[in-house]
């Protein structure tokens, strides 16, 4: 018998997850489709779980706000168990490096203090109060080891930092996952895996359904592209691209995984990091271990990829590049002999600034471009994409009327049109991971 639902949402990451949850609370049937075995197994997965509030829009900014207060209160907020555990935020604070590039934090800081969000203005001299590890020095611009000018001895100080108190990380992604998708379930929803997706089925100018790999059609008057990395794949499926001004790519990342330096605990009294100026963030990893980012200086090229066909192994070039530069503000760490860490993708757009909408396809929406900093907004972002899909079946028209929604913890309305497909390139963007 061929089943219908309300709503198909193509993707079972923490995105995907917590939209099939606030749309079942709501009432909807909901199935979520994902061409991997389980909820999480693909670029969630390998998510830092950062969750953060620093951004350098206000929007970015508001929205992670409102998202902490779920992470914080995550069994409160699911209202179930789940056999396999929950998922922990753990809190560390953050520190933001100064630089040219992010304007030395004028617009971060704006957002923060307009939102009421605690931050701390630090010298040189109280960052390293706050992390005794960090050599509290300029490297300024940030460089490649094969720069010979990247062995140049400092002769500046920082040019300061802010320190978040409300800062943190999940301790494990795909579980939490695991956990919204027991919440989904307990409110009706239904999830398939193994399910490939291969085609975008209409009716007119009406999405009609979805065809998988098996030939299996399954129909419903709305599907959500939550796809991540594979989010292009689909929206050309669906035919909707030529109506997108943003679009999104897939972008490989290498995350790195070093010992902490000999003599301190840097899981339980270290602290996350945004360093532009080595063009690098950290955070503390369960086992005592330091994980390493790139945050895309202008020193690193971009790799963007085919999702289905690239390099998943770690490169001896980047990961040296980014432990190396991390080496110059902890001088004291080990540089490890074998290369440990990960390697996935990131779904970015243009302006790294994620897409939330609809599309020139009635019933087809998108949550995409989430450039690897959406994860700790995926509450919000269900609440938010529940409500922007219901007033647009009732008739609204978005585009021409973007919707103000209002954020139900902290009562900060958000213009939607901020996250449009339809935007021009946001220059206050920070234009990398840091978004």
């Amino acid at each position: 018998m061929r089943k219908n639902y309300d709503a198909i949402i193509i993707g079972a990451g923490i995105i995907g997850d917590c939209i099939s949850f606030e749309m079942a609370k709501k009432g909807y049937k909901t199935l979520n489709v994902d061409k991997l075995s389980s909820a999480g197994e693909g670029s969630t997965a390998n998510s830092c779980g950062v969750i953060r509030t620093h951004y350098s829009t206000w929007d970015g900014a508001a929205l992670a706000y409102e998202g902490s207060f779920y992470w914080k209160e995550w069994e409160k907020h699911l209202g179930v168990e789940d056999e396999r555990g929950l998922a922990k935020y753990i809190n560390t604070g953050c520190l933001v490096f100064k630089t040219e590039r992010n304007m030395y934090l004028k617009n971060v800081c704006r957002n923060l203090t307009d939102l009421e969000i605690e931050w701390e203005e630090l010298t040189p001299d109280r960052i390293k109060e706050k992390m005794p590890v960090f050599n509290p020095r300029k490297f300024w611009p940030p460089r490649r080891p094969e720069d010979p000018k990247f062995w140049d001895e400092p002769t500046e100080m920082i040019d300061g930092a802010i320190f978040t108190p409300l800062a943190g990380y999940v301790t494990d992604p795909q579980l939490s996952c695991h956990n919204v998708q027991r919440a989904a379930e307990a409110n009706g929803a239904e999830f398939r895996f193994n399910a490939e997706v291969v085609d975008i089925r209409k009716e007119g100018n009406r999405v009609k359904g979805i065809t998988l790999q098996s030939g299996e059609e399954i129909d419903a008057p709305i599907v959500i592209n939550v796809a991540g990395p594979h989010s292009f794949i689909v929206n050309r499926m669906a035919g909707v691209e030529d109506d997108m001004n943003i679009k999104t790519k897939a972008l490989r990342q290498e995350v790195c995984h070093v010992p902490s330096p000999e003599g301190f605990d840097y899981e339980k009294d270290g602290c996350m990091a945004s360093d532009g100026d080595i063009g690098c963030y950290s955070r503390p990893e369960v086992g005592n271990h330091i994980l390493i980012g790139s945050e895309d200086p202008d020193c690193d090229t971009l790799e963007f990829v085919d999702p289905d066909n690239y390099n998943q192994e770690l490169t001896e070039a980047q990961w040296k590049a980014q432990v190396y530069r991390m080496a110059k503000r902890v001088p004291r760490l080990a540089i490890p002999n074998q290369m440990q860490g990960i390697v996935d993708l990131y779904d970015a757009s243009d302006d790294w600034i994620p897409i939330y909408d609809k599309t020139k396809l009635d019933g087809y929406y998108m949550a995409v471009g989430t450039s690897g900093n959406q994860y700790k907004n995926a509450p919000v972002i269900g609440k938010m994409m529940t409500e922007l899909i219901a007033r647009c079946e009732a008739g609204h028209d978005h585009d021409a009327e973007p919707i103000q929604y209002k954020m139900e913890i902290t009562g900060r309305t958000i213009n939607l049109a901020f996250y449009s497909r339809k935007r021009e390139i946001n220059p206050d963007s920070s234009f990398s991971v840091v978004g």
